[in-house]
C-alpha cells in the first residue's frame, strides 16, 4: 500500500487557451471602451458649456418657461339717455376653465374626475372641451368647460382650486339692460365673441372668450365702449398658480354714451303704441327733433328683452325669437320696408308745385274715380278709384282729404284732358330727394334703403313697360315703392325745417369713466331738398288743414297746432270681396308755426285715421304736455 505522501492531487487539465478568439476580441472591447469614453466626453463638455459658458442663458429661459402674458380686460363704457338717467349696469358672472399647459401630465383624467359632479358634466364633455381652446388658442390660454356658475358652484371651485391643477376661475364681465324691452332695438346686446368674429378682429386684441356687442348701439359702436385692455406678465408655479406680478399695464376702461332718447317719452310711445297695434303682427313710431336729427323716441313691436342674451340662451327659447312670424328681433323703424300708402302724397305734392305741374289754386273734381282708356285697345277701360266722392278741390283740400284722384292728377296727368302730370321719373327723382330708396344713415346695424322702382327696374324685372297706371299707383304711395318708418320721420323734418335733409342719429356725446364729455355728436345735413321753401309751406298749409278738420283729425292735440298726413297703405292677395289688408300710418310734426318734433306711427294691419292718427295723437300730447304735468306739485291744478 502506497503512503499518504506519495499519492498524487487530482487537478482538472488547465485548457489550452483560444489564442485567436482571444485576438479576435480585444479590439472590440477596445472599441467599446472608446466609444463610452467618448460619450462621457460629450457629456462632460456639453455640461461644462450649459452651466459654465451659457448657465446665464439657459437660466433666462428657464425663467421665461415660468412666465405668462395674462389679459386684463376694461370695463365696458355705460349708457345713458339724454337726461343721464343709466341704461345699462355692469356686473360679473363666473365660468370655470382649464389651463392646458397646467394639467398634470397623464393625470388630467383625475382633474376632470375631480370636478364632473361639482360642474354637472362628463370627463368626456371637459376633455372635448379642452382639446377644442387648445386648437383654438394654445395650450396657455384657459379653455372656458362652463359658464354662468351660481354661487354655491363658485364657492366649492374656490375650495378646490388649489388641489386641482388647470383649474381656473374666471370672472366674466355681464350686461344688464335696465329698461330690459322698452330699449332693446335701440341699445340691442352683448354676448360671446364668435369664431368668425374672432378671426376678423384678432388683431385689436381680442380674445376668444371675450364679449362683444351683437346689434343695436352696442354694436355700432362696440370699439368706444369696450376701451383698452390691458396686460400683465406674471410668474406662475409648475401648477400654473400666480406667484408673482412681473410687470403690468393697466386697462383703459370703455368711454361711455349719452344718447338722444328720452327714456320717459320712449316709455309712453311704447305704451300708446301698444294700446293701439291690437292684433297687428308688429308696429312702429319714432319721434324726431326736426332741427338736429336727434332721435327722441324709437319705439319697436313686438319687442324683446335684452338680458336673455345677457346668460347662456337655451336653444328653444333662441328658435321662438328667432321663428316669429312678427319677427321681434327686427327692429321694424329701420329694417322692414312697407307701402307708405297717402302719407307719400306731401312729396308728390311739393314736386308738383315745384315743377309747375299744378298750384295751390288748381282744381280737380273728385267723383270717386278716375277711367284711363288702356294704350293699345280703346275698348279697354281702367277705373282707379277714390276713398270717396269728393267733389272739387284746390291743392290744400286735395291733400286735407287725401284725395286719390287729386294725386292720380299730379303724378300721372289725364290725357284726355290735357292735364299733364308728374311722370314716374321725376315722382322717383323728388322721392329720393327726400331720402326714400337709400339708407338715411342713422347709427344703428341693419337699416334697410327701402325701394324706389322706376320704368326701367319694371322692364328689367318683368319684361313689361311701365304704365299710366303705375304712375297712379306710385303717386298714392302704393304699387312697388317701400319705405321705412324712419325714412318717412326724416322726410317730413325736412318739411318742417324748412328743406334739410338730416342724418338721424342716437349718440348725444360720448364722456370718458370720470363723466368728462369727449366729444358731441353735431348736425349733419344730407343735402337741401330742391323745393322752394314757399312751396314746402304750402305742403305744411295742407298737411295742417288735414289735421284741422280733414282726414287727420283724430291726430289733433289740445293746444298744440298738428300738421300731419294719414296713410293706409294695402298689400297682400286680394280679399274674396275684391278688398285687401291695409298698414295705417301717420307722419307730421308740431307746433306747425314753430316745428320742434317730427313723429310718424305705423302699424301693420291697421289704418291711419284708426289707429296711427290717434296713437300720435297721444304721444305729442306727453311730449307737449306730459312732462310739466309731472313736474307740478302735489294738489296742483
Amino acid at each position: 500500500m502506497m503512503g499518504s505522501g506519495n499519492r498524487r492531487r487530482w487537478r482538472s487539465e488547465k485548457p489550452k487557451p483560444d489564442t485567436g478568439r482571444a485576438m479576435r476580441e480585444q479590439p472590440m472591447f477596445a472599441l467599446l471602451r472608446a466609444l463610452v469614453l467618448l460619450l462621457f466626453g460629450i457629456l462632460t463638455v456639453q455640461l461644462i458649456r450649459m452651466q459654465v459658458v451659457q448657465g446665464d442663458e439657459y437660466a433666462q429661459r428657464a425663467k421665461i418657461n415660468t412666465l405668462r402674458e395674462v389679459p386684463i380686460p376694461a370695463a365696458r363704457g355705460l349708457i345713458y339717455d339724454r337726461n343721464l338717467q343709466p341704461l345699462v349696469q355692469n356686473s360679473v358672472r363666473f365660468a370655470a376653465a382649464i389651463v392646458p399647459a397646467n394639467l398634470p401630465e397623464r393625470g388630467e383624467i383625475g382633474v376632470y374626475r375631480l370636478l364632473q359632479q361639482v360642474l354637472n358634466m362628463s370627463v368626456e364633455e371637459m376633455e372635448k372641451k379642452v382639446q377644442e381652446g387648445v386648437a383654438q388658442q394654445g395650450p396657455y390660454s384657459p379653455a372656458v368647460i362652463k359658464g354662468d356658475l351660481d354661487r354655491e358652484t363658485v364657492l366649492i371651485l374656490m375650495e378646490l382650486e388649489p388641489h386641482a391643477p388647470g383649474l381656473q376661475l374666471l370672472v366674466e364681465p355681464s350686461r344688464r339692460y335696465l329698461a330690459g324691452p322698452l330699449l332693446s332695438h335701440v341699445l340691442g346686446y352683448v354676448g360671446a365673441i364668435s369664431e368668425e368674429e374672432y378671426q376678423e378682429r384678432q388683431g385689436q386684441g381680442y380674445q376668444l372668450r371675450d364679449f362683444i356687442g351683437k346689434s343695436g348701439v352696442e354694436s355700432i359702436y362696440e370699439s368706444l365702449l369696450r376701451g383698452k385692455p390691458g396686460k400683465k406678465l406674471i410668474e406662475v408655479d409648475a401648477a400654473g398658480r400666480e406667484q408673482e406680478v412681473i410687470s403690468e399695464r393697466q386697462p383703459v376702461d370703455g368711454s361711455s354714451l349719452v344718447l338722444t332718447i328720452d327714456q320717459g317719452l320712449q316709455r309712453q310711445t311704447a305704451q300708446v303704441l301698444q294700446e293701439f297695434v291690437g292684433p297687428s303682427d308688429n308696429g312702429a313710431a319714432v319721434v324726431m327733433d326736426v332741427h338736429s336729427g336727434e332721435i327722441l323716441a324709437m319705439v319697436s313691436l313686438p319687442s324683446f328683452d335684452n338680458n336673455v342674451f345677457s346668460g347662456p340662451l337655451p336653444e328653444e327659447d333662441l328658435a321662438a325669437l328667432m321663428n316669429s312670424p312678427a319677427k321681434p328681433l327686427v327692429n321694424h323703424s329701420i329694417a322692414e320696408m312697407y307701402a307708405p300708402g297717402s302719407s307719400f302724397k306731401p312729396i308728390v305734392g311739393a314736386a308738383a308745385l315745384e315743377e309747375g305741374v299744378a298750384t295751390t289754386g288748381t282744381v280737380i273734381t273728385s267723383r270717386g274715380y278716375i277711367t284711363v282708356q288702356h294704350e293699345y285697345d280703346p275698348n279697354v277701360v281702367y277705373v282707379f278709384k277714390d276713398w270717396a266722392a269728393l267733389g272739387a278741390l284746390d291743392f290744400y283740400g286735395g291733400l286735407a282729404m287725401s284725395s286719390d284722384v287729386y294725386f292720380y292728377y299730379l303724378a300721372g296727368g289725364k290725357a284726355d284732358e290735357g292735364f299733364q302730370g308728374l311722370g314716374e321719373e321725376r315722382v322717383a327723382r323728388f322721392a329720393r330727394a327726400f331720402g326714400l330708396g337709400e339708407a338715411t344713415g342713422i347709427d344703428l346695424p341693419g337699416e334697410s334703403a327701402g325701394f324706389m322702382p322706376d320704368a326701367r327696374w319694371k322692364e328689367e324685372t318683368f319684361g313689361e313697360p311701365w304704365t299710366v297706371g303705375d304712375t297712379y299707383n306710385f303717386g298714392i304711395g302704393q304699387g312697388y315703392l317701400s319705405v321705412t318708418p324712419l325714412q318717412m320721420v326724416v322726410a317730413m323734418s325736412a318739411f318742417a325745417n324748412g328743406g334739410e335733409l338730416l342724418t338721424p342719429h342716437l349718440l348725444k356725446e360720448m364722456r370718458d369713466s370720470h363723466g368728462n364729455v369727449l366729444q358731441q355728436q353735431e348736425k349733419q345735413v344730407r343735402r337741401r331738398v330742391p323745393v322752394d321753401p314757399d312751396y314746402l309751406d304750402a305742403v305744411k298749409e295742407g298737411m295742417r288743414q288735414s289735421v284741422a278738420w280733414g282726414v287727420a283729425n283724430t291726430a289733433a292735440v289740445a293746444g298744440v297746432q298738428v300738421a300731419g298726413k294719414t296713410g293706409t297703405a294695402e298689400f297682400g292677395s286680394p280679399r274674396p270681396d275684391g278688398s285687401h289688408e291695409t298698414h295705417g300710418w301717420f307722419v307730421g310734426f308740431a307746433p306747425y308755426e314753430d316745428p320742434q318734433v317730427a313723429i310718424v306711427v305705423f302699424v301693420q294691419r291697421g289704418g291711419g285715421g284708426q289707429q296711427a292718427a290717434p296713437a300720435a295723437a297721444k304721444i305729442l300730447d306727453y311730449y307737449f304736455h306730459g312732462p310739466q304735468m309731472a313736474q307740478k306739485p302735489d294738489g296742483g291744478g
